[in-house]
């Protein structure tokens, strides 16, 4: 990157720069073996998110109309989040922080030029998974959200994020899963008449209605 370039866009490094070194320290130091985990996992770590989304596919056959409506939409939110944040990076473009520090000696190589670092891409995915999942289903929402923590952190750790690209990556997939999480709840009625034909294989039969009026499972997760 030319010198003209890097003024041109954002130097976040006054923020939280020296933290950032502090951290790529700690991995510099740390045993080859955490290293090399901390990285597959923030590499294909993303991966979890779409199994515990399968997962509560899976669990939701037998759960009534507005559970499976809510898992259906996650994968959406999870797009949605994305969209989003590929706006705003576009908008800040803030340089990554082994390029604009200099650092040379991180487990990630350090993307080039233009592939900006605020915020963090992998952390909004994370969490945008993780607050769809927490509406979808409590049990692997609680998973999917220490999943979410340990992706921010390792974005850090490898040496491609400051820690502030990480901690807004989290309020920005939390602040827009939110709203159409609550939401999809009121698809129920759609889920429930699908689920009288053709796709009754792919959605289930749902959760047999209590006396109380609300599906034994459903009742169980909430």
């Amino acid at each position: 990157m030319t010198p003209s370039r890097a003024l041109a866009v954002y130097d976040g490094s006054g923020i939280d720069g020296g933290l950032y070194r502090r951290v790529v320290g700690w991995a510099d130091a740390a045993p080859y073996w955490l290293d090399q985990l901390v990285k597959v996992w923030s590499a294909i770590g993303l991966g979890l998110f779409a199994v515990l989304m399968v997962l509560a596919w899976w669990r939701a056959r037998g759960a009534g109309p507005a559970v499976m409506a809510r898992v259906l939409a996650s994968p959406l939110i999870v797009i949605a989040a994305y969209a989003v944040n590929s706006a705003f990076k576009s908008l800040v473009e803030e340089v990554r922080p082994c390029a604009q520090l200099g650092v040379r000696s991180t487990l990630e190589a350090c993307p080039g030029t233009g592939d900006w670092s605020f915020p963090s891409n992998h952390t909004v995915i994370a969490f945008a998974a993780a607050t769809a999942l927490w509406f979808a289903d409590r049990r692997l929402g609680r998973i999917a959200v220490v999943a979410a923590v340990l992706m921010g952190a390792s974005r850090v750790w490898v040496g491609v994020h400051y820690p502030h690209d990480v901690l807004v990556g989290a309020v920005v997939g939390v602040l827009v899963a939110v709203p159409p999480a609550l939401a999809a709840g009121r698809a129920a009625p759609l889920v429930g008449r699908a689920r009288g034909g053709a796709l009754r294989p792919l959605l289930g039969a749902g959760a047999v209605v209590t006396a109380g009026g609300r599906p034994p499972l459903e009742a169980q997760r909430r």
